[in-house]
C-alpha cells in the first residue's frame, strides 16, 4: 500500500506524456491507487465520484472567476494592456516574457482572477509571438511563475489563503506558528522559483523558436484583431469592480463571494448590459469549465490516496527508514510532497493532508515550526508546476493553444517541471536545515 501513491502518480504521468487526455489519466491512475489498495472497481470509482466534491468550492470559483474574466474583456479594457504590449515589447523577447511573469503575478494577490485571465490576454498575443520567434515553452513557463510564486512568497490574496492553510494545518497537528513567520519561512523556497524564472527567459528559451506548422485540416484560428480605444468612463468602473473584489476576497476570505461581488458591480455599473448576463456566464463557463472539471476528478483522486492510507503508509514507512536524520527526512519529505502533489494538482488541497503527516515526523526529529512549515509549504508547491491536473499548468496551456500549436504535456508541464520544480526542492530543502 505504500507504494500505491508512487505506482498511480507514475500510471498518470506516463499516459499523460503519451498524450493521453489528462482526464482519462487521471480516472485511470485512480483506479490503479484503489485496486492496489484491495478496493474492488466499483468502490473505487465510487470514492472517486465522492471526493469530487473536495475542490467543488474551487471549480465554482473557477467557474465565477471566467465570467468576471470575460465581463471585463467585453469593455475592451484588455485590448489597452494588449495593445500596449504590442507596441513596447515588439521585437523585446526577454523583456516581454518577464512583463508576461509580472502581469500574472498580478493576479494572484492585487486582482485575483487565478487563471482567468490567460485565455483573454493571451490569444491575442499569440500571433506577435510567433513573427517574434518566441518560444512558446518560455512563456508557459513565465505564466506559471506568476500563478505560483506571488502565494508562495506573499500573504496577501491568495497567497493569504495559502499561508493561513499552513498555518491552520500545523496548529491543528501541535506546532503553533504565524501567518508572519510562514511567509518569512517561504521566501527561500520562492527564491527558488525566481531562480527557475531566469534561466529560462535568458538561456532555455531565449532563442528563436519556429511556429508549429499544422495541417489545414486541423489548423485553429485564435483572435488576434485588437481595436484601437482610450480610457473610458466604462474602464474606470471595470477597475472598481476589480477592486471591489479583491477587498470583499480578502474581507470574507471567500474567493466565491470575491468573484460573485465583482460581477454583480459590473452589471449594476452597466459596464455589461443585463441582456449580456447569459452569455457572460455561458462563455465564462466554457472558458473555464474544462479545468474546473479536471480538478472535481483530481481531488477524487487525492481523496482515494488519503481514504486508503496510501499517503499515510508511505510517510510511515519513510519515517521508520529514515530514523532522526534531519537532512535526509527533509529531503524524503519533499520527495513525498512531489509524488502526492502531481498526483492531486493542487498545492492548496495538498497542504492539510500534508500538514497531518508531516507535523508529528518533524517534530519528532526536531524541526523548528519554521523548518516544518517550510518542508509543507514547499512539498504542497512541489508537482503543482508540472502536473497535468494543475491550474497553474492547465491556464497557460489555456491561452497558449487557442491556436492549436501548442501541447499541454510537452510545451507546458514539461518545461515548468523542469525550471520550477527541481529549484523548488534545492531551496526548500535548504530552507528546513538552516531554519
Amino acid at each position: 500500500m505504500a507504494f500505491a501513491v508512487i505506482i498511480s502518480v507514475l500510471v498518470m504521468t506516463i499516459l499523460s506524456l503519451l498524450r493521453v487526455n489528462v482526464i482519462i489519466a487521471i480516472i485511470i491512475a485512480s483506479i490503479t491507487a484503489g485496486l492496489m489498495s484491495g478496493m474492488s472497481l466499483s468502490d473505487t470509482v465510487e470514492m472517486l465520484v465522492a471526493g469530487m466534491g473536495g475542490q467543488s468550492s474551487t471549480a465554482l470559483s473557477y467557474i465565477l472567476l471566467g465570467a468576471f474574466a470575460v465581463s471585463i474583456s467585453y469593455t475592451g479594457i484588455t485590448n489597452l494592456l494588449v495593445n500596449y504590449l504590442i507596441k513596447v515589447l515588439t521585437g523585446k523577447k526577454t523583456i516581454m516574457l518577464l512583463a508576461i511573469a509580472g502581469i500574472a503575478s498580478l493576479s494572484q494577490n492585487a486582482i485575483p482572477v487565478h487563471i482567468a485571465f490567460i485565455p483573454i490576454l493571451i490569444p491575442p498575443l499569440l500571433k506577435l509571438f510567433d513573427e517574434m520567434k518566441v518560444d512558446r515553452r518560455g512563456v508557459a513557463t513565465a505564466l506559471t511563475f506568476g500563478l505560483k510564486a506571488p502565494y508562495l512568497m506573499i500573504p496577501l490574496g491568495f497567497g493569504l489563503i495559502f499561508h493561513q492553510t499552513i498555518v491552520n494545518g500545523m496548529t491543528q497537528n501541535g506546532a503553533d506558528i504565524t501567518v508572519s513567520e510562514v511567509a518569512l519561512s517561504m521566501l527561500i523556497p520562492g527564491s527558488g522559483m525566481i531562480v527557475g524564472l531566469l534561466v529560462a527567459v535568458f538561456f532555455s528559451y531565449r532563442k528563436g523558436r519556429e511556429p508549429i506548422q499544422l495541417d489545414e485540416a486541423t489548423e485553429v484560428t485564435a483572435e488576434t484583431e485588437q481595436t484601437t480605444t482610450s480610457f473610458t468612463m466604462q474602464h474606470f468602473l471595470t477597475l472598481v469592480a476589480i477592486v471591489a473584489a479583491l477587498v470583499v476576497q480578502l474581507v470574507t476570505d471567500n474567493l466565491i463571494i470575491g468573484a460573485l461581488t465583482g460581477l454583480i458591480l459590473m452589471f449594476l455599473f452597466f459596464v455589461v448590459p443585463f441582456k449580456r448576463g447569459d452569455r457572460v456566464v455561458s462563455e465564462g463557463i466554457s472558458m473555464m469549465g474544462t479545468i474546473a472539471f479536471v480538478m472535481l476528478v483530481a481531488s477524487g483522486f487525492g481523496h482515494i490516496l488519503q481514504e486508503t492510507g496510501s499517503v499515510s503508509s508511505l510517510v510511515e514507512f519513510s519515517s521508520d527508514v529514515l530514523g532522526d536524520n534531519q537532512a535526509v527526512i527533509a529531503f524524503v519529505l519533499l520527495l513525498v510532497g512531489l509524488l502526492v502533489t502531481m498526483g492531486i494538482g493542487s498545492s492548496f488541497g495538498t497542504i492539510p493532508i500534508l500538514a497531518a503527516l508531516y507535523v508529528p515526523i518533524c517534530v519528532a526529529a526536531g524541526f523548528s515550526p519554521m523548518a516544518i512549515a517550510a518542508l509543507i509549504g514547499t512539498a504542497g508547491a512541489l508537482g503543482d508546476a508540472g502536473s497535468p491536473a494543475s491550474d497553474s499548468t492547465l491556464g497557460p496551456t489555456s491561452g497558449l493553444n487557442a491556436d492549436g500549436r501548442h501541447h499541454h504535456i510537452w510545451d507546458t508541464c514539461v518545461p515548468t517541471f523542469i525550471h520550477y520544480n527541481i529549484p523548488l526542492f534545492l531551496f526548500g530543502w535548504i530552507a528546513a536545515i538552516i531554519l
